[in-house]
């Protein structure tokens, strides 16, 4: 079992917003994986994008350049 951390869990509208995500954070070689989102969030799709907090930067910028809209953005413990 993994030893939780505190990271970056970014919330989508829709499961098509959170494939789209993944599939630009592969093309743009920026790191995080999809997760199911954690219980203590409450999401209109059931997938979330996990990464470090000191990625955020390199992720808001990625997500304007594809026109990529999250619900929101929280810190948890992952």
């Amino acid at each position: 079992m993994r030893k939780k951390e505190l990271k970056l869990v970014v919330t989508f509208h829709t499961t098509a917003d959170a494939m789209a995500m993944e599939k630009a954070c592969k093309e743009y070689q920026v790191p995080g994986r999809i997760i199911p989102v954690p219980r203590a969030i409450s999401a209109g799709c059931g997938l979330s994008w996990c990464a470090a907090l000191d990625d955020r930067e390199q992720i808001v910028s990625m997500m304007r350049r594809a026109g990529i809209e999250e619900e929101a953005m929280h810190e948890c413990m992952v």
